[in-house]
């Protein structure tokens, strides 16, 4: 974040300084809310979770070297106190992205599916531009959002913002704290109908992003997705799109998947001479989001070739998401445990297919949340891809009686750790709530905790 006086922050906050604080106290680093991750000069926000309330870490904080304390009351040391710290942080957001509108290019990036994983691949392609701020994980909420922008400061020349959405009017709230100059929605699908209800409440709610952009932004647009195409008409912004379509700017050709899992292609951009792309993460769905990437920093100026090269030098970033590790007795695991609904689903068990070739794969699947009324339709459409995913069990010996139902991680660790063989590859996927990430760890470690 920009650097600030106590007494501005108390200011920018609507708060009022604690006790002995010394209001020309500088805060000259970044916001956390985690007391172990800090460093000289930061602000530390303390945030009350369920679990854990970050006031009990304000000494902790203070002796890994913040010099605030953000707080909702009053604490030891130098602080802050604020009446809503969501409220506070939103605050101290919006003034550090208004500091930097002319230094700094703000990319908004939202979609269904694939969102982290296009912000990583992003991330890499621009840093090889110029200072580069993303977020770790998939830091995309209300809370996440705002401590990403203050992550940016007045070095910083692209600050690349995650946006996951909760419901209409949400991500116009998170383009109210920082307005983006240029916009990407990668899809619309069913990964929250529980939310939304129907995939036109879900479009609506996507198209804020594209509908807040200046006139002089730019909006990146799926143009094989007709409910993100037809985003066009809500936005001032320079619209460029990514797919097949003919006007497309960038698409992709000669698409092949190796035995581990990640696509070449021929990466076309309009007009020019074509660029060939390796990509180093895991999927063929990887083709698309890397479009997406390419037309966003070509559109900012950055040469086809360097775009080119950066994807294909871009290596996974986020955990549990397509991370293949070797595990012992030389099982390949696919961990893909960090979300999941139907269009992932498809897109996971297809690269598990390309992984696998001619060995032996094996998949555990658990529950797909937050579908609502779609819930039931969306998992016996699974069934069926799962078992379309897996043709060769059965002509490699395995009998059709070792497909199971369990009730919870536990019994899938025992029933894979009884099933794998040495060569095998296994796919680990289901909603972050289920908590399957234990079986690739298991898996892994052979059983060994």
């Amino acid at each position: 974040m920009i650097a600030l006086t106590a007494a501005e922050i108390a200011a920018i906050t609507q708060g009022r300084l604690g006790q002995s604080t010394d209001p020309e106290l500088v805060v000259t680093g970044i916001a956390r809310i985690d007391s172990r991750d800090l460093s000289p000069g930061d602000l530390f926000v303390a945030f009350e979770g369920a679990d854990l309330d970050g006031h009990d870490f304000v000494d902790q904080a203070m002796g890994n070297g913040a010099v605030l304390s953000l707080v909702t009351r009053p604490v030891a040391g130098p602080h802050v106190v604020v009446s809503k710290m969501l409220e506070a942080v939103s605050a101290l957001a919006r003034h550090n992205a208004q500091a930097l509108q002319s230094t700094c290019t703000i990319i908004g990036l939202t979609g269904s599916s694939g969102k982290t994983s296009t912000k990583d691949l992003l991330a890499s392609v621009l840093e090889a531009a110029g200072e580069t701020v993303a977020p770790p994980g998939s830091f995309n909420n209300e809370l996440g959002f705002p401590l990403t922008v203050l992550r940016a400061n007045l070095n910083t020349k692209f600050l690349v913002l995650e946006m996951g959405s909760r419901g209409v009017g949400h991500l116009a709230f998170l383009c109210s704290i920082a307005q983006p100059q240029v916009g990407i929605v990668l899809n619309v699908g069913a990964a929250h109908l529980g939310e939304f209800g129907d995939l036109e409440t879900t479009a609506r709610a996507k198209s804020e992003v594209i509908a807040t952009l200046p006139s002089d932004g730019i909006a990146v647009l799926n143009s094989d997705d007709e409910r993100v195409r037809a985003m066009t008409a809500v936005t001032k912004a320079r619209c460029v799109y990514f797919g097949d379509s003919g006007d497309a700017l960038v698409s992709a050709e000669n698409v092949i998947a190796g035995t581990n899992g990640c696509a070449q292609f021929d990466l076309r951009i309009s007009g020019l001479a074509s660029e060939r792309v390796g990509l180093k993460v895991v999927g063929r769905h990887q083709v698309s989001n890397a479009l997406a990437v390419a037309a966003a920093a070509i559109s900012m100026g950055i040469s086809p070739h360097a775009v080119a090269e950066a994807l294909s030098n871009a290596g996974p970033r986020s955990p549990w998401r397509m991370q293949v590790e070797q595990g012992a007795n030389d099982v390949t695991v696919i961990n893909d445990a960090y979300n999941a609904n139907p269009d992932s689903m498809q897109a996971a068990l297809v690269a598990a297919a390309d992984i696998a070739n001619d060995r032996r794969l094996g998949i555990v699947v658990g529950e797909m949340l937050e579908l609502g009324n779609q819930s039931g339709s969306a998992h016996v459409a699974l069934g069926t891809a799962v078992a379309k995913a897996a043709p060769a069990w059965v002509t490699a010996g395995l009998s059709p009686e070792v497909i199971s139902r369990v009730d919870n991680a536990a019994l899938a660790i025992r029933n894979a750790l009884e099933l794998v063989q040495p060569g095998d590859v296994v796919l680990i996927k289901a909603s972050r709530g289920i908590g399957l990430e234990v079986v690739a760890q298991a898996l892994v470690g052979g059983g060994k905790s």
